[in-house]
């Protein structure tokens, strides 16, 4: 494990991991992820993920229509409740477009029911560059005044188009931002809204470090953040793999230590469906990065040039 492995979550006072368990595949997702996860199977890997290193896990009400939660509650139950010092982390959702505020009331409550849990310690608007800014204004004060009635702990923005999450942080109130495929080995288009997130001492949480399973499993595959990887990434990817090979590393490691020893970086969530991956991570968070490996790494990045562009456009 890594010296910092438990981590502040900015200026919340929770305290977590490094690494997050992502649970959007444990509710089942074989379209995006080419298998299906048996209910047994997702309750067998939450208390799998219950008895190792890791302090917390993500979850949201719309992953799998809420089963994901669901099967996170049911191994809460047979686990006797949660470990202590456990944090379970949710996400509100739309409902057949719908994203008032009212709607926000009803997933919170939604997610407490599937979960068996009273508090909700951390809940994140998600995916809210999928609706009109305008109209989103109720969901945003809804949320807010969920925690200042003390139905929720601390409030979190989670999504991917960093130009539409910043228009959210311009609203203040927001204490943790999560952002998926936007930091990794070969993209670092979320510096300019990872910076700003740690200078208003906001926590910064990194998912889907893999783009989707090309830095994990790179024979082969095409896309990055589920779409067409540009030219530039393939190389980038060909050849961080190769620099790994010689230095008996392998390329899912160096792209999780990436993100996890980033500075300013306080969780990394990782999706997890079986629990030999729970075993990966922790023989990946205990190798020894050789800098020069490190150094080389980071001179196959794709040009500052190319990730201003792909935010932008």
């Amino acid at each position: 494990m890594t010296d910092n492995w438990l981590r502040p979550l900015g200026s919340t006072g929770l305290t977590v991991s490094a690494v997050c368990a992502g649970g959007s595949g444990l509710g089942s997702m074989p379209a995006v992820f080419g298998y299906d996860v048996t209910r047994q199977e997702a309750i067998d890997l939450v208390l799998r993920v219950f008895a190792g290193p890791l302090t917390w896990i993500d979850t949201s009400n719309g992953y799998s229509d809420g089963e994901s939660e669901l099967r996170i509650g049911l191994a809460i139950k047979e686990h006797g409740g949660l470990p202590d010092g456990f944090l379970v982390a949710t996400k509100v959702d739309a409902r057949d477009g719908d994203y008032s505020g009212a709607r926000v009331r009803a997933s919170v409550a939604e997610s407490k029911e599937r979960l068996g849990l009273d508090e909700l310690p951390l809940v994140y608007l998600h995916d809210p560059e999928f609706h009109d800014f305008d109209s989103m204004r109720d969901a945003v004060d809804t949320l807010m005044q969920l925690r200042a009635d003390g139905e929720i702990g601390h409030v979190g923005l989670a999504g991917g188009d960093t130009r539409e999450l910043s228009r959210y942080l311009d609203l203040g109130g927001f204490e943790v931002l999560l952002v998926h495929n936007r930091w990794s080995l070969v993209d670092h288009s979320a510096l300019g809204i990872f910076e700003r997130a740690r200078a208003e001492g906001i926590a910064v949480v990194n998912a889907a470090v893999y783009g989707g399973g090309i830095l994990a499993n790179p024979a082969g595959a095409t896309k990055y953040a589920y779409r067409d990887a540009a030219p530039a990434v393939l190389d980038a990817v060909a050849q961080m793999e190769k620099a790994c090979q010689e230095y008996g590393v392998d390329l899912a490691t160096a792209a999780l230590r990436h993100s996890v020893d980033g500075p300013g970086i306080a969780g990394t969530v990782v999706g997890i469906t079986k629990p030999a991956r729970v075993d990966a991570l922790e023989t990946a968070l205990a190798v020894d990065l050789p800098e020069e490996l490190l150094n080389r790494l980071g001179s196959l990045l794709p040009d500052r040039q190319y990730w201003v562009e792909k935010e932008t456009t």
